[in-house]
């Protein structure tokens, strides 16, 4: 595990705190104003010590900042570096830097929608996902499905755009499928399209 994922599972295990966590988002409510503990510990209906512990546990994971005078302030951009690294994890982002134009199309690194069916993008898909696959030989649809299912919930829709894409073919029967044609490699960190 990397140590950008290390971190976001301990924001993660943090905020499963009800206390830490109310206390970010109270925190985050106040804005640049912010607020001190005995503040917090009356908004949230908790003890002086519980609100300053969450207050500490924030403030070292960098979700909240500390001032001189005890005024606390929420620090969201900590929540989307923890999400950052817990995207990067995903086995479709390295590919996916390759492809900035279809970021848009994937949310934490999971195919959220796709490209309107004659674009070029519609195409370029094809190609990302058919390079995520690297198919070697044939392969079973349950073989196909199960790794579709890393990146997509509509891996039947997946897998038929591909298929009308050109990047997966399929035999008669629909029962083995195997790549429809040579997935270009990148060139200069931006893909290639066909």
């Amino acid at each position: 595990m990397s140590l950008e994922a290390a971190r976001a599972a301990d924001v993660l295990a943090a905020l499963s705190s009800p206390i830490r966590l109310s206390a970010l988002a109270e925190l985050t409510r106040r804005g640049r104003e912010g607020a001190t503990i005995a503040e917090l510990a009356y908004a949230l209906d908790a003890s002086v010590p519980q609100t300053g512990d969450a207050c500490a546990r924030l403030v070292a994971l960098g979700l909240a900042t500390g001032s001189g005078n005890g005024v606390y302030r929420a620090r969201p951009e900590g929540l989307r570096d923890a999400a950052a690294a817990v995207d990067n994890l995903q086995p479709i982002s390295p590919l996916l830097t390759e492809y900035p134009q279809l970021r848009g199309y994937f949310a934490h690194g999971r195919l959220s929608s796709m490209p309107p069916t004659l674009s070029e993008r519609y195409t370029q898909l094809g190609q990302l996902l058919a390079r995520f696959l690297d198919l070697d030989g044939l392969y079973t649809e349950d073989e196909i499905n199960k790794r579709l299912a890393e990146v997509t919930d509509d891996v039947a829709g997946v897998r038929r755009m591909m298929v009308d894409t050109g990047w997966l073919e399929r035999d008669r029967a629909g029962s083995t499928y195997g790549a429809g044609r040579p997935v270009p490699a990148a060139v200069d960190g931006s893909p290639r399209t066909a």
